[in-house]
Formats: structure tokens, sequence, C-alpha cells
């Protein structure tokens, strides 16, 4: 590698060495190396886990690191947006409703971030037309360039700063990702703040990666480097000059077009990085160490250990897990409850198979015969998880209770565990027509209602949202002993709620109540079925999967799994 693409990581691993700023007593800021990483071509090459692995490396050799994701979208953040738009939308402990990257930086880095981290086209907007309101700019006319400019670099600037793992010290690397491709008309001014940003903090304090691709095209498979030229080309004309290009393929490039890529990039054939697909995700840290070979000593060992043990899955017994939901096409909403499911399968020693249930499926077939209910059937495990609206419902219902009915392990997120309370109303109190206001606002048995102190007219931000404290209301229930702990904080997002009315009615038909919010003890948290009725029938209100690592998976993920893979649970 060249050395002004490893100054960034060269200066920031000697400052970690000798101490510096205000590790050192000093009452200068330390000063911070970024690394922005931009992508070519198209969308969707993997930028997020490609920032997220350079991290891990730059971790492992002794070195703080932060994350920015900027999304150049108009809309303030991600929480109203649709799936089908965004894929998930990743909660953060401050009750920031961000994109599914910021996950994939907790969970690789095992870093703790606030909605800050996250930067929209909105966000910058909204706070510079609040400063203009105010008279911040003295009577200056408002333009891109400098005043949104300037927001954005001193955003960037300040939460770089800020600490985000259990140090408490600043970080000493920022990885900033810009969302989208080079050359969309809404990416431009983070482009050109990003431009005046290298100088601003300093040479050798700044480095830029760009992801691109390099198609695989006819018959005999031939690598095509063109889309890679023409994205690198036009980065370049916009002021940003990437030391390392990160190239994305379905299988691994040759020497040859590595040398064709430098030159005509303006790079060292070693700075041209190859990421071809790979089985697992955790293999690309270890494709990037291998390749970047001047890098800070990075210790990865623990890491090629835990993708020894991933591969060694692909000849392990099979554990069959049914997610039912309406958006079953789109895998990438349910992101982190995938990830919490392939966690909790590598500690249990079993192969993760996921079966997709499509909910509506479900039932538009009452006599159980369709491919949805034969999935249904085959699963060793069933879970149901977060959702909003009424289409697949019923669908839903009837997976919860054929798993109840059968004894099959049941998981509820957040709408899951609603869900959960319906059905049991209806089946087992018989409370015909039993339902959430959100689906029947008319229904006979509102089960699950309307939050009081959320707004009904403004949707962005007005959820319970972030991590709240649950307290368990007997030390010897299910999900007690599974976190070993009277109490856990865990991230919320939801509106709707168990109406308390019916909680003793419920429980004293054998629906148990466990989990209570710390705040009011009035706010149903945790339902769960005594083990002595069923091997594994929980619910949560929260969303544990927001909080999952491959080191330490859910702890409720975890039961889960073990009850799936017919381990016991505790």
């Amino acid at each position: 590698m060249s050395a002004s693409a490893t100054s960034c990581t060269t200066n920031a691993a000697a400052a970690a060495a000798t101490g510096s700023g205000a590790d050192s007593g000093n009452a200068t800021p330390p000063v911070v190396k970024y690394i922005l990483v931009t992508g070519g071509v198209l969308s969707g090459l993997g930028k997020g886990i490609i920032a997220s692995s350079t991290g891990l490396i730059m971790k492992q050799s002794g070195l703080r690191i932060t994350s920015i994701k900027i999304d150049p979208y108009v809309n303030v953040d991600a929480g109203t947006m649709s799936p089908f738009e965004h894929g998930e939308v990743f909660v953060l402990e401050d009750g920031g409703e961000c994109d599914l990257d910021l996950g994939n930086y907790e969970r690789f880095l095992n870093i703790r971030l606030t909605s800050d981290n996250n930067i929209t086209t909105g966000k910058i907007y909204k706070y510079v037309i609040e400063k203009e309101r105010r008279g911040d700019y003295l009577g200056h006319t408002v333009q891109i360039i400098p005043h949104v400019c300037n927001a954005i670099q001193s955003w960037v600037e300040r939460v770089s700063h800020v600490p985000v793992d259990d140090s408490g010290k600043p970080p000493e690397v920022c990885i900033i990702e810009l969302g989208g491709t080079v050359g969309d008309i809404e990416s431009m001014p983070f482009i050109e703040a990003m431009r005046q940003f290298q100088f601003r903090v300093g040479e050798g304090n700044f480095c830029c990666i760009h992801v691109s691709l390099v198609p695989v095209m006819g018959s005999m498979g031939e690598l095509k480097s063109k889309p890679t030229q023409s994205s690198v080309r036009e980065l370049r004309c916009l002021g940003l000059y990437p030391e390392l290009i990160m190239c994305r393929c379905a299988k691994p490039i040759t020497n040859e077009l590595k040398e064709k890529i430098s030159l005509f990039c303006h790079l060292p054939p070693r700075n041209v990085i190859d990421v071809h697909d790979v089985h697992n995700t955790l293999e690309v840290p270890l494709l990037l160490e291998s390749q970047l070979s001047a890098q800070p000593n990075a210790d990865m060992t623990a890491w090629h250990t835990l993708v020894d043990k991933c591969n060694l899955l692909q000849t392990a017994n099979h554990v069959k897990i049914a997610i039912v939901g309406k958006y079953t096409g789109l895998q990438d909403t349910y992101l982190s409850v995938i990830k919490s499911l392939e966690h909790s399968a590598l500690h249990a020693g079993f192969k993760l198979e996921i079966l997709w249930v499509k909910s509506s499926a479900l039932d538009e077939c009452p006599n159980q015969d369709n491919e949805m209910w034969m999935r249904l059937k085959e699963a060793n495990g069933i879970l149901v998880p977060g959702g909003f609206g009424g289409r697949g419902i019923e669908g839903k219902l009837k997976a919860i209770s054929f798993s109840r009915q059968h004894h099959i392990p049941f998981l509820g997120i957040c709408f899951g565990m609603q869900l959960a309370v319906v059905e049991y109303a209806r089946s087992v109190a018989n409370l015909a027509g039993a339902n959430s206001t959100e689906i029947a606002p008319m229904t006979p048995h509102p089960v699950v209602v309307y939050m009081p102190e959320v707004s009904k007219t403004m949707m962005g931000g007005t959820m319970r949202l972030g991590i709240r404290t649950t307290v368990f209301q007997n030390p010897s229930c299910l999900a007690a002993r599974l976190y070993k702990a009277t109490s856990v904080r865990e991230r919320h997002r939801h509106r709707y709620e168990v109406n308390t009315e019916y909680v003793p009615q419920l429980e004293a038909l054998g629906l148990r109540f466990v989990g209570r919010d710390l705040e009011t003890s009035t706010r149903m948290e945790v339902i769960e079925l005594d083990t002595s009725l069923h091997p594994f029938f929980l619910g949560t209100q929260f969303h544990p999967e927001f909080q999952s690592h491959i080191d330490v998976p859910s702890p409720v993920f975890m039961g889960f799994m073990k009850a799936s893979c017919k381990l016991p649970i505790e």
C-alpha cells in the first residue's frame, strides 16, 4: 500500500502507542484520522460491510474507531420509510431510527452509536434553516457553499470526537460511509463538503476508499474494468482522489486487471483490492486484511477462529427457523433478526436454515396444504418479527396458534408479541373479535391499544423509541433466567401496547406478563407461557435483535435457538 493510503492508519497507530491529546493530559483535542468510503457504478455493492471490515482491522490494531453514515435522501431519518424502499430501520440507544448499515457498524465494531452518527440531507437542511431563522447567519444569503457544506463538515468533526465504546475515550479513527453512488445529484453537497474537509483536517488525516463494481461479462466470464475507470474518473473530477479502490466482483480479479485499473486510475496495483463474493460476510475483514500489507499489526486471530467455526457448521446439523412476515421478499427488512439468529445458531453449534413464510399465504389456505404451510410445519422454531399494518395479520395469528398448539418454540418481537396476546385472547379466553386497535379500531375487545402519549398526527420520531429498562416481575420466570438478571435494558420502537384491562383475565388463563417497564410498571414488556405448558413461548415488546453481537448473542435469541435445537435452555 502506498504511503498516502496508509498515512491515516500509521499516524493513528503512532498516536495510540505514544499517547496524545486527551490521553496524555493535553488540553488540545486528539487528532482524528478520517476514512471516507464512497461507491461507484451502482448502489448495493456492500460499502457498509467494507467500511465495517476496515474499521474492524484497525480496531484489532489497537485503535478506537467510530463510524458515520451519510444518507443523501431528504428524509430526516429512516423512520417513516417503507421497508421496500430502505430495508430495515435500525434503532439506536438514543432512539435514532437509521440505516441498517449502522447496525453493521455496531455488530462488527462492538460500539454504541447515536442518531448524530447518521447524517441525512433532511437533518442538514433542517439544521441550516433553523440557524437562518434564528438569524445566526447575520443577514448573509444562505447558500450550499459555504453554509450547507460547512454544516456538514462541522457535524462530522463534532461527532467524530464522541466516545462510542466502553473506554470512554474519544475515537482515533472515524470511518465515513457516503451512501448512494458518485454522480447522484442528491449527494453532490456531501461530495463537495468532503472535498473541502480533506484540507480542513490537514494532510495525512484523510483517506478516500472507493468501492466499485467489476462485472463479469459473457460466456467466457471476462472481467471488465471500464465501469470502475469511469467511476474513479468522475470522483477525481469532483476533487476526491481515492487511495484505495475496492473492486467488488463475483469472482477473484486477476493481477493483470489490477494493473490495468491502477494504470487508468492513478494508483499502485497493490492499492487495488479484490473484494470478491464470499460465503459469509464475516470473511470480508480477512479478505481485506490479507491484501492490506502495510496496515498496523492487526491481531485477527480471534476473527480467524470465528470464521473457521462458521465454516465448520456447513457439515453440522441443521435447525430450521420459520420467519413469518409480510416482507419476506426483501430480506434486508429483517436483517438484525437474521444476524441474531445466525449468532445464536453459531453458539449452539447448528447450521441455520431460514424458512421464509409469507403470512398472507397462510390465511389464504384454510386446508393448510400450500407451500407456506409446508414450510411452517417443517420448522423447528417459529418467529414473528416486528411490523406495522393489517396486511397478513390473520396469517400471523394462525402461525402463532399453530406454534402454541403443537408446542413448537415461538418467539414474538414487538408486533409479534402483541399478536401473541391477540391470539391467546381469541383462542383461550374466548374473546371473539379480540384485536389491536391498529388493525380494528372498533374491535369489541381491544387487547392492544394506542399509547396515550404518542402523537396521532406526526409520524416521524414520535414512537416510543430507544433503550428502556424492563423489570422482571418474577426472578424465576424464563426471561429472567435467560438474562440472568432481574431487569434488562433493551431498545424499543412501537406506538401500541397491551391493554392492561385484559391482563388479569389473560394471566388467570396462563399467559404470564413477566416483564414491565421501570417508569410506570403498567406497560407490558415480556409475555411467556410456563415451560411446563410449552417448551418455549416468549414475546418481547422490545427488540432484542438490535443488541445482539456475534461474540455475545442476545439471551432471548439464544434461548429460542436452544429450544429449537432441542438443547437445554439454561
